[in-house]
């Protein structure tokens, strides 16, 4: 960027650095719209840093810092220099919620020495909306450590008393089904409070969704809600996550909301963290049983190094929540595509056929589905190797191609981290089987890979997933990560990574009938939380009625026919399963074949119109020149909205809708005209479990 451009750029963020006693400095930046505004501070001796927006308290005074075995960085600390830089940069990616990325924000580096006189950065990076930040270690006094352990981190999370959270909790390791947990699939807890514990004393896993019910203020220009008691209040939204996360550490997650202790020999110095109800959230590692105890707790990093960022989004509404792009705004591309990788949708007989239709004939029946869907892949799933066998597999690869459809194939992650059974193994575990395997992969024309149960966050386990991608990336092979960690920031720092599951997903549809119930729940959580910092594979559009081949035994689906339409438009990944089974291409209406043939997968825009987390979302999407806003509805009663299209162009002119009767049975899918009146807007109605699609 030019300079005059640059200067420009830093005119728009507040940024001081002032002595607020003889002792303590303190630095404050603010967004580039100047509403959010991080405030450092080391009194005390003890680095905290405080987020506002609009003047309202997003994180009250929270801890920064780390202990590594070369020093402390915990206590006995003091600010020694800032600076300040200017960011503005544009880039394209091809596989998340946007196509094209603009990112202004300003970054302010916090130079931060302890009592022994070692020194890091904490650097911060702050847009509208948006908070990242991270430790910067450089090499000590004799160009010395090289190397070194991260213990603990002290980063902490101090909301305001009264916030409420969604949360899902990390598990316990080595429990669940072979001993493959964690895995990120456990179910969400929506509206609670701070101080409940979490299911297994864990903490929870990224990304955390907060509600902050703040006090009206003089001068606020939005109506505030009104509660209960006929206090007026206004909410606001916080997203905490973290991004950026390679083989050079591990991954981390919340620990449960806790009283803050000062650090050992500072009892009765240090200020007090936490509000008045005592307690913050906490950055936590990995647990020592993860992966069957194999690899290290913490983090060993070289000199100079850096920590993964940690993120906070805000806002006074769900918009920047769902719009976010800050996981990848901060992180770069580790290496070149190979090829132009293709995008697109997958038929997969294991979610209602299973195991048994893992062969030969019953794969045929997917591709020609695929086929005749134009749909891109079809997804072979464990056994294949034992079932139809490695020649074989070879033969319907060239089928497939044949037919215009492109093979992805199913494996296990390998070693000895659990139990899980399932074959192919011990072919994606070392740089030798993956080579062998991939050459072979490619050789047969198969363009990607779903690989299952990594179980854990450790950093060897983050090796695992780069050198997959990485070496899938050389045979021109798209990875899809199944019993597996959040994304963070993988989609721009690896090109060839799709999406991962990291949810309770749609096989859990299948297993029980209460999770039938709750996917409509679920699906209503994702785009706020879970969906808004990373692809996610939940697994399936669901079109047969019943969760069986038949379609006439075991359980019924709860949802309707259009909320299944919907949710391939609001959960968002690149290479999206559409879970069709065969027997839809005749018991399906015309008017729901006609939209999954053509439905996108990769989007240019994304903007949020409406929703609560748990109860209902509406999104709209872009995909080229045409706009798709879907909606579902997870309420137990019809819910009517009043939809601006103005914003729109061109305007959407078709819904497609569930047919119900006055005792609100549903008795068939209808496409219709949208009605629009004078002002622009049209009225829906979602009927219970229900959705909508206008295009």
């Amino acid at each position: 960027m030019k300079k005059l451009q640059r200067t420009k750029l830093l005119t728009l963020f507040l940024f001081t650095l002032s002595v607020i006693n003889t002792s303590a400095r303190e630095a404050t930046i603010a967004s580039p719209d100047g509403k959010l505004v991080v405030t450092i501070n080391d009194d005390g001796g003890s680095a905290t840093y405080a987020v506002t927006l609009d003047g309202t308290p997003m994180l009250l005074p929270s801890a920064l810092g780390f202990r590594a075995d070369f020093g402390d960085f915990r206590q006995g600390l003091k600010i020694i220099n800032t600076s300040a830089e200017a960011i503005d940069k544009q880039y394209e990616m091809r596989q998340v919620k946007q196509s094209h990325f603009h990112f202004t924000a300003t970054q302010l580096n916090v130079d931060v020495e302890n009592d022994k006189q070692q020194k890091m950065t904490i650097q911060f990076v702050v847009s509208d909306n948006n908070v990242a930040f991270r430790y910067v270690i450089p090499r000590q006094k004799n160009d010395n450590p090289k190397s070194a352990v991260i213990f603990e981190e002290a980063t902490a999370f101090c909301l305001p008393d009264g916030t409420t959270t969604f949360l899902t909790p990390q598990s316990s390791a080595m429990i669940g089904w072979e001993r493959t947990k964690p895995s990120y699939e456990e179910e969400y807890k929506a509206d609670a409070p701070m101080t409940d514990r979490s299911k297994y004393g864990q903490g929870y896993t990224f990304p955390c969704l907060f509600k902050i019910q703040a006090p009206a203020t003089e001068g606020v220009t939005k109506a505030p809600a009104k509660t209960a008691k006929g206090v007026h209040s206004e909410t606001f939204w916080l997203l905490i996550s973290e991004t950026g996360v390679t083989s050079s550490y591990c991954g981390s997650h919340l620990s449960d909301y806790k009283a803050i202790e000062a650090p050992s020999g500072t009892e009765g110095i240090l200020p007090p963290f936490g509000g008045t109800e005592g307690g913050a959230y906490t950055i936590a590692y990995p647990m020592p049983g993860e992966n069957n105890g194999r690899g290290d707790t913490f983090a060993g990093i070289t000199l100079p190094g850096s920590t993964p960022w940690r993120t906070l989004t805000v806002g006074n509404s769900l918009k920047p929540i769902v719009e976010t792009t800050i996981q990848y705004d901060v992180v770069e591309p580790l290496y070149e595509p190979s090829e132009d990788y293709k995008s697109g949708r997958y038929t997969w007989s294991w979610l209602i056929w299973q195991d048994n239709s893992i062969n030969w004939d019953d794969q045929v029946r997917f591709i020609d589905l695929a086929a005749a869907m134009n749909f891109e892949y079809c997804l072979v799933d464990n056994w294949w190797d034992q079932n139809i066998g490695r020649e074989r597999m070879a033969e319907l690869s060239k089928y497939a191609l044949s037919k215009g459809v492109t093979l992805m194939l199913w494996y296990n992650s390998n070693g000895y981290e659990n139990d899980a059974p399932q074959t192919p193994r011990n072919c994606m575990d070392t740089n030798i089987a993956r080579d062998r395997e991939m050459a072979w992969l490619k050789e047969i024309g198969v363009k990607g890979i779903k690989v299952d149960f990594f179980g854990g966050d450790k950093q060897e386990t983050m090796r695992l997933y780069e050198e997959i991608l990485y070496d899938a990336n050389r045979y021109g092979l798209q990875c899809i990560f199944h019993g597996c960690t959040l994304p963070r920031g993988w989609e721009r720092m690896y090109p060839n990574y799709v999406s991962s599951e990291a949810v309770l997903a749609s096989e859990n549809v299948y297993f029980t009938d209460h999770h039938a119930e709750q996917e409509p729940f679920e699906l209503c959580m994702h785009p706020f939380c879970r969906n808004a910092v990373g692809t996610m594979d939940w697994g399936g559009v669901i079109m047969n009625r019943y969760l069986s081949k038949d379609n006439r035994s075991r359980h019924q689906r709860q949802t309707t026919d259009v909320f299944e339409l919907a949710s391939g438009i609001t959960n968002q990944a690149a290479i999206q399963c559409v879970a069709m089974q065969p027997n839809n291409l005749d018991e399906l209406p015309e008017v729901e074949l006609e939209f999954l043939r053509q439905l996108p997968t990769t989007w240019d825009e994304t903007r949020f119109i409406d929703g609560y987390p748990g109860r209902y979302v509406v999104l709209a999407r872009r995909h080229g020149e045409q706009w798709y806003i879907a909606g579902l509805n997870a309420l137990k009663e019809p819910l009517t909205l009043s939809i601006d299209l103005l914003p729109f162009s061109p305007r959407p002119t078709t819904a497609i809708i569930d047919i119900a009767d006055k005792q609100g049975h549903i008795s068939g899918t209808a496409r219709q005209p949208l009605k629009v009146d004078k002002r622009g807007r049209t009225k829906i109605t979602m009927q219970p479990n229900g959705g909508i699609v206008i295009f």
